[in-house]
Formats: C-alpha cells, structure tokens, sequence
C-alpha cells in the first residue's frame, strides 16, 4: 500500500495518472499503462526543465516534446490540459477517442495544438525527434549571431520498448549520433511489457550499450516510478546532465513499472492496451491513496500544473525582447525568418522555374528535377533536403549551398545515408518543426515501399514535405525486377491528401515543383525517369498545374474516334501514335494527365472539356500497374500498362518487350477504334 499522504509534486504526478485511467476506462479503449508508468518522467519534464508557453503553442523558440509512443496518448493529453493549454479541455479528455474528439486514439498534430507531430506507428516518433533537432541545429547556425541567440530549443521524446525494436529508432538514432545533436534528448520509459508480454520473449538486447555505440551520451534511472522526491529528483538530475552535454544526443533509459498503482495489472501486458475495469480502478485509487472522484484534479495540483502558464508568457516575453534588439541590428536576417515562420513565399518566386519549349533539348526528368530544385534553392533559403545515398543518381545535390554536417549545420545538403525510412520521417518533422523550411527527400520510386508509412503520414499530418522519387519505371533496365517499379505509383496514388505527379517533360516538372512548394499542407511526390524524354510541343507549366490537360487535339469532342492519355515517358508515344493515327483519318485527341490528384480537383466542367463523356473510346499507356485506370478509360476503352514484375534487360528493350512502343500503341489504339 502506497501511503495516502502525498507532497504535491506525488499529487501532480497522480493527477496525471488518473486522469488517463478515468480517460481509458470512459472510452473502455486505450492504453493506460504507459501513462501511469512514464508519469514521473513526464511531470519532471514539463515542470521543472521544459520550456513552452500553453497560451502560444506554436511559440517559435519552444522546446519540444515528442510522445514516440503514441499509444500512450492519454499522457500527452493530461500534460497539455493540466499545464493550460486551450486545446485539451476537461470535456475532451472525458471524450477520448470519440467522434471528433480533440484527444483521438494517437496524437495528431493537425487535431491538436501543442502536439507536434503525429505518432503512432513506433519508432516514427524519435526519427521525428531527430528531424526536428535538426531543424533547429539548421536554424541556429543560420540565424544566431555571437551577441544574440534567437534559436535555442531542446527535442525530448519518450520512447517505449516497441520503439526500439523497430528499425526506424536505429536508422534514426544512428545518424542523430553522427551529427552529433546535443540538444535532442530521448527518455526511454523502460518498463519490459509489450503487447505479447514481457518484452524477454524477443526482445534482449543492451539498448543503452547499442545507443552508446551510436556515439549518445547515454544514462540510466534505476528507479523512474517517482514513489517519492527522490525519484522524481534522480529523474531531474538526470535530464539537467544530458543538457550539459553539448556534442552528442543524449538517452536516458528510465526504469518503470507499466500500470503503476494498479494491484493486480501493474508490470503485466493486461494493462498495456486495455482499461483497468471498474473494480481494478477502485483498488488502485486505494492503493494510490486517490480519494478523488473521476476526472477530478485536486486544486492544489492543478494550480501547481498551471504556473506554466505565467513561466511560458516569461520566458516568451523575455525572448520577444532579444528578438527586437535581434531585429534592430539584424533586419535582414530578421524579416527572413519572419518570412518563413509566416509561411509566405517570396512574390513571383516561381519565376525561378525553368520552362522549355519543344525546340528545347530533351533531358530525362531527373535531370530537370535537378535543375528546378538548384533553382528553388537559390531563390528559397527555406529549401533543404537531400537524398538516401542517392544524390548522384537522383540528382539532387544543391551547389549553391555545402553538406549539414556537425560543424555545419548551416548548410542545406542533407546526407541521410541508406536510411530511406528514418528519412521519411525526418523529412516529415523538418516540415512541421513551424520555421517554414521546406524539405524534400530523395531516393529510387522502388524503395518508397521502406519509407511508405512516413509518405502516409506526411499526407495525414499535412506536412509539406517534398519527396523526390527517381528511376520511375521498368526503364530502369539491367538491375532488374527488384529495382522496376510497377506497382509503386498506384499504391501511391491510393494515399489521401497526397499529390503524385509523373512529370513528362521539363515543363511538366516544372509545374510539379511549383505546385509541391505552394502546397501548404499537402505533400507532394514526383516519379521521375532516368531516359531522357523529349520537350513536348503543347505543355506548359500552367497547363499542368491543374493535373491533366489536352496536349493536342484540334477536333470537336463529339468528332473523337479515340483520347490517347498517358503519363511520363509514355506521352511521347502518344504523340507518336496520335500522329500516325491522324495520317489515316482518325480524328484523336492526346492527354497528358500528370497528377491525378489535382486533376480530381478541377472543376466538372474542366475535366469534361480535357476527357469530354461523349467520347467513350480511350486508351490509357502508363509503364506500370493498370490498375486504377479504369476510372479514366470506362468500359469502351483500354490500358497499356504491366501487371507482372519487370524483367532485367536494357531499358529501351524491357520497354519495347513489355508493349510500350509506338507501334503497339497505335494497334491497340485501332482495336479500342473498331
């Protein structure tokens, strides 16, 4: 039995305690064992060390706080209303996972302020740690100057056991370790249960040992269930010597008891996902020495919790105050980051974007998309990314600016190294730290399949991340099936709230990147050839702005005998086909429909004048999946697409083989005809 009489930090702590059990326990879903573990660590955190203001949550100089084991959201909820944030109120913690709660399942930074990111799935949550340590790495050699340092915030994220099985945490927490970014701090809530059970049964490594081998300055709290001040002191002492080390990430590994208080589910998997019940509920108030109704936080704790609410507007206050003698003598710099905070692009920025005609030399798309990302570059200091050890490949190295490395922060080439996953979801964090930087990340379209869940939930956290994708077909050639996209842009195309452009010539790309950097909260991904492909006579960046446009025509709609629609490298086929149709009589109409997304998103009206109802006899050519196109070529119409795994072999010859050629366009073309 734990003794009743309680000081008020044991209050505190308590009070977040059950404000999750009473949470999970009304909803009867949830998991309440992580926040009655990882309490303590959590109180010390956002009282005594954390520094935010609940009435400004998106106060540019914050610290942040990442809760990597999102289903332990309950915790998160209590800290935000308990320290006074207008976002979670005592009515949305009653209505937890309900319909449109303001406290959904997992946090969702698009829900709810004061949350950062969206976690959930493990691990995302400290590569989205990483992201935005180092945006603020970023920011602070660009900005701060030796007699006035605006930028100057911490990253702690706790992680649970889950985390640190998935290969995200390691991907992540190795390079964090090579860039040595001393102001990310990681908790570890240490308590040994997973859903299955003890965490023994697959799970037995030395995790601090392996974090020390990433090169963190790593810890250990023995004793992280705050039975007393002692604990939640060994906590604080902690965390103040990470913040000390200035060269390195730091990992605590804290101890803990998951379902802490609870008689008979403390340290069991029956309290990770699932509520205590009525009866364990009461038994553990008792054993707490919780004499409060439910949802009932005593006074005296919550006027305590609610300080942060005046040492938030102090510490805004006072860095608004360097900020204005920052202004005084930095103006320039000064309005920049204004600017990018903002949101606001610079007026006629997109004047930047290379346009071609069809005199142009042709190039592949990737090149182009090298072209227009120096450009933006130059134009945006915002822009930063780079590439999953791809960069010559993907064409994505800036030359206006050198590589992010420790010592250089400043920089704007990111060098992920053969970590496409922790990429993803770095990239996501880098968006959504709230400076306005714009992210883009790069690799082969094949691998998006390691990096699918962070692309998911940069469209679900609208973030504006940029994702460059190359090598876009079975043109990919001699490496063969493992490296020949076929089914990727489908599957990506079926992602809500996300733009897949396949770009066919150097306008269409253009437009592709214009439409990806003005996208506020959309994120955008373009599927880009490694063959060159030529300008094509009719495109713009205008035009394609709007996802699918009439590349040639020239006849009445209800005078079409057959709509080619293509995208990427198969639009010039198209073109090639429509002119050797047209020399026989055939009246044939070719579309370019680049995005379908956008396309969507015209008008019915627009999309009626580019594929008009009365001409039913189409024919899709696309070098991947057919599925999907259906929605475009009705039940009068055809695809020419692949629906096997490609084959190893030049890529103008897999092509050729696997149908995409001008002649088999144009008798496939006859056979939709009649």
């Amino acid at each position: 039995m734990v003794v009743a009489t309680q000081s008020l930090e044991q209050l505190c702590v308590n009070s977040i305690r059950f404000l999750a059990i009473d949470a999970v326990e009304k909803a009867n879903s949830g998991h309440p064992g992580l926040p009655m573990g990882a309490a303590p660590m959590a109180f010390v955190l956002w009282d005594r060390l954390m520094r935010y203001n609940p009435k400004n949550p998106t106060w540019l100089n914050r610290d942040r706080f990442v809760l990597s084991a999102g289903h332990g959201c309950m915790l998160q909820y209590a800290l935000l209303y308990l320290a006074g944030y207008d976002s979670v109120s005592l009515d949305d913690i009653k209505q937890f996972r309900q319909w449109e709660s303001k406290t959904p399942g997992h946090p969702e930074n698009f829900v709810t302020a004061g949350v950062e990111v969206t976690t959930g799935p493990l691990g995302q949550g400290i590569a989205n740690g990483v992201g935005l340590a180092m945006a603020e790495a970023h920011l602070a050699a660009k900005f701060n100057k030796p007699d006035s340092e605006i930028i100057d915030h911490y990253t702690y994220v706790i992680v649970g056991d889950g985390c640190n099985m998935e290969g995200i945490s390691g991907e992540a927490a190795s390079l964090a370790g090579h860039l040595g970014l001393g102001k990310l701090i990681v908790l570890y809530d240490d308590n040994s249960i997973s859903i299955e059970g003890n965490t023994d049964i697959a799970f037995t490594e030395d995790v601090n040992k392996r974090f020390e081998a990433y090169n963190w300055h790593v810890q250990h709290v023995e004793q992280g269930n705050g039975e007393d001040n002692g604990s939640l002191n060994s906590i604080e002492k902690a965390i103040t010597a990470a913040k000390a080390v200035t060269d390195k990430p730091s990992f605590i590994k804290i101890t803990t008891l998951i379902g802490y208080g609870s008689p008979n589910k403390v340290n069991t998997y029956g309290v990770h996902g699932a509520a205590l019940g009525k009866e364990e509920v009461k038994l553990t108030r008792e054993n707490l020495g919780w004499d409060y109704p439910e949802f009932v936080v005593p006074d005296d704790a919550l006027a305590h919790f609610r300080k942060a609410v005046d040492r938030g507007a102090a510490a805004e206050t006072e860095w608004n105050k360097t900020f204005a003698g920052y202004k005084a003598k930095y103006a320039e710099d000064a309005a920049l980051l204004e600017r990018m905070v903002s949101g606001e692009l610079p007026e006629n920025w997109a004047d930047c974007l290379p346009s071609y005609t069809a005199a142009d030399k042709g190039d592949a798309t990737r090149n182009h998309s090298g072209k227009v990302l120096n450009a933006i570059a130059e134009t945006l200091p915002e822009f930063i990314g780079g590439s999953a050890d791809l960069a010559p490949s993907n064409k994505t190295a800036l030359k206006c600016t050198g590589d992010f490395q420790k010592g250089s922060y400043g920089e704007r080439n990111l060098h992920f190294g053969v970590r496409e996953h922790a990429m993803g979801a770095i990239c996501n964090a880098i968006a959504l730290h709230g400076s306005g930087l714009i992210p883009y990340g790069a690799t082969f379209l094949v691998f998006t399949d390691y990096m699918r869940n962070a692309i998911r939930l940069s469209a679900l956290s609208e973030a504006r991340v940029i994702w460059v994708m190359t090598h876009d077909s079975i043109a990919v050639g001699e490496d063969g099936p493992t490296h020949q996209p076929v089914e990727h842009v489908a599957s990506l195309r079926m992602i809500p709230q996300l733009n897949v452009f396949r770009p066919a010539d150097g306008n269409e790309t253009s437009a592709a990147y214009k439409v990806a950097v003005e996208s506020r909260t959309t994120p955008t991904l373009l599927a880009l050839s490694r063959q060159g492909l030529p300008n094509l006579e009719g495109s713009s960046i205008e035009k394609a702005e709007k996802g699918g446009y009439v590349l040639s025509c020239g006849f009445a709609p209800e005078e079409l005998d057959l709509i080619l629609i293509g995208t990427g490298s198969e639009v010039e086929l198209c073109v090639k086909a429509a002119d050797i149709l047209k020399a026989e009589g055939k009246k044939v109409r070719v579309v370019s429909l680049p995005c379908w997304e956008l396309f969507e998103a015209q008008s019915d009206e627009y999309k009626d004048s580019v594929l008009p109802k009365v001409a039913k006899k189409r024919l899709a050519v696309e070098a991947g999946t057919t599925f999907g196109w259906q929605r475009y070529t009705g039940d009068n119409g055809a695809i020419i697409g692949i629906d096997t795994f490609g084959a190893s072999a030049p890529g103008g010859v897999a092509l050729d083989k696997f149908g995409f050629n001008v002649d088999n366009v144009v008798a496939v073309g006859k056979k939709v005809i009649g």
